[in-house]
């Protein structure tokens, strides 16, 4: 699936995942590919990615809103 991670300031990330954990308020959601839409609030805490390569990368935010739509997931992160 491709993944967007935006701050106001920049572009986090942008690439291919096979897996992506966010913090959402009610507990922590993973997505993967063919994953129903959603739009949801994040807490403070760390987006997750797993790679293609399966290396797993990391990125904190403060808080935020995600989008799953057609194997594209886009968090807008503070």
């Amino acid at each position: 699936m491709d993944l967007q991670i935006i701050t106001p300031d920049k572009e986090l990330f942008h690439g291919e995942a096979k897996r992506v954990t966010v913090p959402g308020v009610d507990g922590s959601m993973g997505f993967l590919d063919d994953h129903a839409p959603l739009i949801t609030v994040l807490k403070a805490g760390a987006v997750e990615v797993t790679l293609p390569d399966n290396k797993v990368e990391s990125f904190p935010l403060k808080g935020g809103v995600v989008e799953v739509s057609h194997n594209t997931v886009i968090v807008l992160a503070e």
